[in-house]
């Protein structure tokens, strides 16, 4: 019992430094100076440097669905509706969930890791001692990169994904790109496209914000930058899990309305 209290009090002690560090984020994000140039390069490593491991896994992804949900439309005579369904599957979901899990393993370990390491050294140190900023300049910047990179991401592997689909398609049931794009585009309305976006923003900040707050807080020692690293891809995919299933919850009372 003492345990489980200890745990608790832990979990929530967690729970209130994070909450600090996020309302530290929002109120030094638009004090001057603004750091445009490192979040700018922080927005090409994030997003460009991920894109590549992006798009390949949509791509993927979108041909392994047709191929394991092909079957069972095809039992029940609604292989017409392949496209429709394969789209608004991918945009509404499997798109922003997917992208925002990898960008979790390869992002948000990296922040965690990268931040780690220059608090065992001493550098964030340094860079107060010298009269920097670094919150500003570390954090900051990382975590508007990623809420800025996640939604094109997000994009980028919904495009690709359905291409990866298209393929699949074409090659089992003979259907063209004008045709296979015109059902897919055809079903989706504002209500598939407005909240998936939306989330996606949410993803990225949820990233940016456990990735530096796991770094910058580190233990010190190469022990606490590989469990910052770890802690920082852990506690980040269990929370895009809870932000997720809110913003369907959130969609659901619209849609209702």
């Amino acid at each position: 019992m003492l345990g489980f209290i200890n745990t608790l009090k832990r979990f929530f002690k967690e729970v209130g430094a994070v909450t600090n560090f996020t309302y530290k984020f929002f109120s030094q994000s638009f004090r001057r100076p603004i750091e445009w140039k490192e979040t700018l390069h922080q927005c090409y490593t994030i997003g460009i440097q991920s894109l590549f491991l992006v798009t390949a896994t949509g791509f993927i992804m979108g041909a392994v669905l047709s191929l394991q949900l092909r079957p069972t439309m095809l039992r029940f005579g609604a292989i017409s509706y392949m496209p429709d369904m394969i789209s608004v599957a991918f945009i509404r979901e499997i798109g922003p969930v997917l992208t925002a899990l990898i960008c979790a393993g390869k992002i948000g370990s990296g922040i965690g890791a990268e931040l780690g390491s220059m608090k065992v050294t001493e550098q964030i140190d340094a860079m107060e001692v010298s009269g920097t900023n670094p919150f500003k300049f570390l954090v900051v910047s990382r975590v508007w990169a990623c809420i800025i990179m996640l939604p094109l991401l997000v994009i980028a592997a919904d495009i690709v994904g359905l291409l990866g689909s298209y393929l699949i398609e074409s090659s089992k049931g003979q259907i063209s790109f004008t045709l296979y794009f015109n059902r897919v585009f055809g079903v989706l309305v504002l209500g598939d496209l407005i909240p998936a976006t939306i989330k996606s923003f949410f993803f990225g900040l949820v990233i940016g914000i456990i990735g530096c707050y796991k770094g910058y807080y580190s233990d010190k020692g190469t022990v606490g930058v590989g469990k910052a690293a770890n802690m920082a891809v852990v506690i980040t995919s269990l929370l895009l899990f809870v932000v997720d299933f809110i913003a369907v919850l959130v969609a659901d009372i619209f849609y209702v309305i």
